[in-house]
C-alpha cells in the first residue's frame, strides 16, 4: 500500500456524516481585529524568530486587559535591522528591560511575559503599528491577602 493509499485508508475511517446537516447551515466565525485605538494590554507571548527575508524579528502577542476589547489579541512585530535598532531599544526600554548587550536579548525574553501596558494600535492602508506608549502598574492584591491596605489622609 502506498503512502497516499494509507492516508487516504486512514482518513476514511473517521465517520463525519453524522455532521452533514450542521456543516450546511453553520456560520463561519469571523474574526475582525480589534479596532485602531488605545488598549491596556499584557504580553502574553515573546518570540525571537526570523521574517520572511530573514531578518530577526520579535513576535508579540498582547492580551487587551479591559473594556469592550477586552480578552481579545494585538500582535505586534519587530524586524530587527540596523534602521530599526533604535525603535526596538525603546520598545524594550519602555518594557523595563535594559540589556547591557543586545545579544543578551534572547535569553532575557522570560522577563517580558506578563509586562502590562498601554498600547496603541494604528492602521493606515494595509499597514498596522502597534505602538507601545508606556509600562503600567496594574494594582494587583497580594496572593494570600484580598483586603486593601487603608492609608489615612
Amino acid at each position: 500500500m502506498s503512502d497516499s493509499e494509507e492516508y487516504e485508508a486512514t482518513n476514511q475511517s473517521v465517520d463525519l456524516s453524522s455532521f452533514d446537516d450542521e456543516f450546511a447551515t453553520a456560520e463561519a466565525p469571523e474574526y475582525d481585529e480589534v479596532p485602531d485605538g488605545k488598549y491596556q494590554a499584557r504580553i502574553e507571548s515573546v518570540r525571537l524568530e526570523s521574517s520572511q527575508k530573514g531578518d530577526p524579528m520579535l513576535k508579540f502577542d498582547l492580551e487587551v486587559l479591559s473594556g469592550s476589547q477586552a480578552g481579545r489579541h494585538i500582535f505586534k512585530n519587530s524586524v530587527i535591522s540596523q534602521a530599526s535598532l533604535p525603535y526596538v531599544k525603546g520598545d524594550l526600554k519602555t518594557l523595563g528591560l535594559e540589556l547591557a548587550k543586545f545579544s543578551e536579548l534572547a535569553g532575557r525574553l522570560e522577563e517580558l511575559l506578563d509586562v502590562s501596558l498601554e498600547v496603541t494600535k494604528r492602521t493606515r492602508g494595509d499597514y498596522t503599528n502597534v505602538y507601545f506608549n508606556r509600562r503600567l502598574q496594574l494594582a494587583v492584591a497580594p496572593s494570600g491577602n484580598n483586603q486593601q491596605e487603608q492609608t489615612p489622609f
